[in-house]
């Protein structure tokens, strides 16, 4: 069993090429910028025993490349979900519609009672 020690948020926007996929890796960068696991530098196990949940909410899901998402994280074994989400602003006349994309990070652990400590 796991547990959840760490989730982080962000947004990501395209302001002129409606690349979903460019706002979708904004946002997971956005989230990253707010993520320090110190933790993880401590033990070199602890690389290989964090999962890291990534779900991302972009407006087309299919426009979306995960393994380019999975391949910005730094450490972890990465799942990656698009679900329907976002928001397409709409366009002024004669302008482009903004994409904006959110991200959630999660961070999970496998239980130890005796607690993690450094090496």
């Amino acid at each position: 069993m796991s547990r959840r020690f760490i989730i982080e948020m962000g947004s990501g926007s395209d302001l002129h090429g409606q690349d979903q996929g460019k706002a979708a890796l904004r946002a997971v960068q956005s989230a990253l910028q707010g993520a320090s696991l110190t933790l993880i530098g401590l033990d070199p196990a602890l690389r290989d025993a964090l999962r890291v949940k990534v779900t991302i909410g972009v407006q087309d899901p299919d426009a979306v490349d995960r393994a380019a998402i999975a391949a910005c994280l730094p450490v972890g074994q990465v799942d990656v979900s698009i679900v329907q989400g976002g928001l397409d602003v709409t366009p002024q006349p004669g302008g482009e519609p903004i994409v904006v994309a959110t991200a959630a990070i999660e961070a999970f652990l496998p239980d130890n009672p005796g607690g993690y400590r450094a090496v």
